[in-house]
């Protein structure tokens, strides 16, 4: 089903309405230049995006920014199980967020599943961290795509829900499947490198040119090695590249190279 009044001219899927709750709160003022932090470009299936170190990846062309696996409130889902943490998980996630929006001034944002940690999650939000999602959503179109943690939408917040978005040569879903032209989440790759004598974990990108996986972009979120044979499975080989996350710039490294 299509909804012409979310999606612009080239975005297509099977979507599902969510809910209409006014955006309110401050809002954001891009930067002129609508440039990402620090990161590189990373191809896929012939189109440029521009990772963003936060772990965004910007398409400056249809003016569309693409985050992951938010997992917002983990921290209170561990909290129920009687594992606590600090409650600040959402706060640092969504001041992130809000920064590279701020960075871009994206037109389109896709969160890429797994953007509420639990089917429940987006209903302990807190008010002003409702208030921050609607400010970020103000004069955008602002799509979930569904994932194994949240398959129903969030009726308490605006937006469309879909199963997967295509835009031009590329598609958008949360589980990766291998397709040529296909960015996905799920798995939160991170390479280990060494640097300095010591080795260290960074979340990154995994893409082979044709697809891309993207890093969790949630404060709370571990990772799964790139040698895992899951990313073996998505790119048929282990010949692909982890654009790693640096704290001023991205590494590109054979993914062989990591261990």
């Amino acid at each position: 089903m299509t909804v012409p009044h979310v999606f612009p001219p080239p975005l297509r899927g099977r979507v599902r309405e969510g809910g209409n709750q006014a955006a309110h709160a401050l809002a954001i003022t891009p930067t002129p230049n609508h440039s990402p932090q620090g990161g590189g470009e990373i191809i896929v299936a012939g189109v440029s995006l521009i990772a963003d170190l936060s772990g965004g990846l910007y398409w400056s062309e249809e003016r569309l920014l693409v985050v992951s696996d938010l997992h917002l409130e983990k921290g209170s889902s561990f909290a129920m199980r009687g594992i606590l943490l600090p409650p600040f998980d959402t706060v640092a996630t969504l001041a992130r967020l809000a920064a590279v929006i701020a960075r871009t001034d994206p037109r389109t944002v896709i969160a890429l599943g797994d953007s509420f940690h639990d089917r429940d999650a987006h209903a302990r939000l807190a008010d002003t961290d409702r208030d921050a999602i609607a400010a970020m959503q103000i004069g955008r179109d602002w799509i979930w795509i569904a994932g194994n943690h949240d398959p129903l939408p969030p009726a308490t917040l605006r937006g469309a829900v879909a199963e997967e978005i295509a835009v031009g040569p590329v598609s958008f879903r949360h589980e990766p499947t291998g397709a040529q032209g296909e960015i996905a989440g799920h798995l939160h790759p991170k390479a280990r490198v060494a640097t300095r004598g010591r080795a260290i974990d960074r979340r990154c990108f995994a893409s082979d040119g044709m697809r891309a996986v993207m890093p969790s972009f949630g404060a709370y979120t571990g990772g799964l090695s790139i040698r895992d044979p899951a990313f073996t499975k998505v790119f048929s080989s282990p010949d692909f590249t982890a654009h790693v996350l640096g704290d001023a710039s991205m590494h590109a490294i054979a993914a062989s190279r990591c261990y």
